[in-house]
């Protein structure tokens, strides 16, 4: 399989894993993903969780060609960004409407990262 199958096989792989976190949360668990954005609540859905992951993920792919392609150390740099990314990703959470939306949501995020992270670059 050529790296950009694979690669594009990990980004389906990253929403997927996603998708698993909410699945398990919400219609398991019952946990309302419910995130105040200003004087509205944004509830969060299998759609945004999806296309949020086919983004970042899809961001993460087309960084990691372009810092390949520019330097001979293309894929340590693509990596440190990529997990202070993640990290940061992570403060995002932390406004959610219940200690039970934070844990589901760190959780995608973590999902999301840990497989794009370790799928994107590996040869």
């Amino acid at each position: 399989m050529n790296s950009n199958a694979r690669r594009l096989l990990v980004v389906i792989a990253a929403a997927a894993a996603a998708l698993l976190v909410w699945a398990v949360a919400v219609p398991l668990a019952g946990v309302d993903l419910t995130v105040p954005q200003g004087d509205t609540d944004l509830h969060v859905g299998p759609g945004l969780v999806a296309a949020a992951a086919l983004v970042a993920s899809l961001a993460g792919w087309g960084l990691l060609a372009i810092l390949e392609r520019a330097t001979a150390r293309g894929t340590r740099i693509w990596t440190v960004t990529a997990v202070v990314f993640l990290a940061l990703s992570l403060l995002g959470p932390l406004g959610a409407a219940s200690a039970a939306a934070v844990v589901s949501l760190l959780c995608m995020h973590l999902a999301v990262g840990a497989v794009a992270v370790t799928g994107l670059v590996r040869r």
